[in-house]
């Protein structure tokens, strides 16, 4: 099967390089000149784990390409998913005039049947603008050729996309013609060896059913944030109670880890997004209104300790921190409360020293030179008042504390994660600060 991917982006990089993998032949579209000609190099534009060494190996293999010209290739595949971004507007709403451009594109250029799948995260109802965006094409070109649309979210987690992509939980599907139905079934056939579900709905259920998943998540997320901070109002511990209510076969241990917030490229904006659509339509999502609430609230809160601590005097404090990215095994910092942090921090006049295994090209990119860029995780905390374990990396878990006393202008340690046990740093001669406890 041949098929084109538009957005060489996270999902579209993956999803295509993943199709490849598996025998389809795939053709990655984008705009930026620039992208395309590093990837056509090798070089490829995110941190993924695995996925460097799976382009090049198909592209050696002919199965995997890369263009800017959808137009060049679009009479030669069967399907074209549109995985381009779509930002969030001012008003929260997300910005579809990349996912409306692709259409017009192919309604412009088709000559046969194609199938356009979108595959970025978009609002109820966008498949019927990438309809009327196509037929209006094909109505000023005076042509009449048949064309499906289809809706197939993508549920990847950034730091474990390739395996999540092979071995799918499930995949949800979205058409309204059998003729979609089946040439998705086609595509998807070879994952059916690992026993997974592909689960095929209507569109505008599909569309939602991405939008309510990372609303989930983001809900228990923020939910235990809040029962964190009353743990620590109460003298309970977030970790046991974690423990106990995970056990519950009805709630389950994931994504209840207490923490300084959620961020990255999707829970923000799919949450602000859920609530736009909701007051589009005269609802009034006010359980996601709390949930934001609560987490721009957490993602200030190893500052507060570390001012309450110094007793609100910061100036001229050196501050380390470990960890930049949103979460581990990723470069991603969009929405990543490191942001807020150092925000706070230089405005409260102090040095930060950083390092990120990951994302310090990506944090120099935004932010410039206004922190010093460690050469490791002990160069970070070299003279420094206090530690701030930002995102919890593997490096991070382990790490010398007779090395890092004796380096440390104070031995304090503010966890934003929770990977250490307070006795254990206590013994090892830290004041050590915790989410919960």
């Amino acid at each position: 099967m041949n098929i084109a991917i538009v957005g060489t982006g996270y999902v579209g990089l993956v999803s295509g390089t993943c199709f490849a993998e598996i025998g389809v032949n795939v053709v990655c579209v984008d705009t930026n000149q620039q992208k395309i000609e590093s990837l056509q190099k090798g070089i490829i534009p995110i941190y993924e784990n695995g996925l460097e060494e799976m382009v090049t190996r198909n592209v050696k293999a002919g199965r995997l390409s890369f263009t800017t010209s959808l137009e060049s290739c679009l009479n030669d595949v069967e399907v074209v998913f549109s995985a381009v971004g779509t930002p969030p507007d001012e008003d929260g709403s997300a910005d579809l005039s990349y996912v409306l451009d692709v259409a017009r594109t192919i309604g412009r250029n088709m000559q046969q049947y194609v199938l356009v799948v979108t595959k970025s995260t978009v609002p109820v109802g966008t498949a019927k603008k990438v309809r009327a965006a196509i037929q209006e094409e094909l109505d000023k070109r005076g042509v009449n050729l048949e064309f499906d649309v289809a809706s197939n979210p993508e549920f990847l987690k950034e730091g474990t996309a390739i395996k999540d992509f092979m071995s799918p939980d499930r995949v949800v599907v979205g058409t309204e013609s059998d003729r979609a139905e089946k040439l998705m079934s086609t595509l998807y056939k070879p994952f059916l060896l690992n026993n997974f579900r592909v689960i095929f709905m209507d569109i505008p259920s599909a569309e939602m059913t991405k939008y309510a998943a990372n609303s989930m998540l983001a809900t228990r997320i923020s939910f235990m944030n809040d029962i964190a901070n009353l743990c620590e109002l109460v003298g309970a511990d977030v970790n046991m109670v974690r423990s106990g209510i995970g056990s519950d076969t009805r709630i389950g241990r994931k994504f209840l880890y207490a923490g300084i917030g959620y961020g990255g490229s999707c829970f923000p904006k799919d949450v602000k997004a859920l609530i736009k659509t909701a007051e589009q339509n005269g609802y009034a999502m006010r359980v996601l209104h709390a949930v934001e609430e609560v987490n721009e609230a957490q993602k200030s809160i190893l500052f507060d300790k570390l001012a309450s601590h110094f007793d609100n005097d910061l100036q001229g404090k050196t501050i380390a921190m470990w960890g930049l990215a949103f979460k581990p095994d990723t470069d991603d910092m969009r929405e990543a409360p490191a942001l807020i942090l150092i925000d706070l921090l230089l405005k409260a006049g102090c040095k930060i020293r950083a390092y990120d295994p990951a994302a310090m090209d990506e944090c120099r990119r935004r932010i410039g030179d206004a922190v010093y860029y460690a050469s490791d995780m002990y160069d970070a905390a070299l003279d420094a008042d206090a530690l701030l374990l930002v995102t919890e990396w593997k490096e991070f878990r382990l790490p010398s504390w007779a090395v890092l006393k004796k380096t440390m202008e104070r031995p304090l340690v503010l966890d934003g994660r929770n990977i250490y046990e307070k006795r254990d740093m206590e013994d090892q001669g830290f004041a050590y600060y915790c989410i919960g406890k």
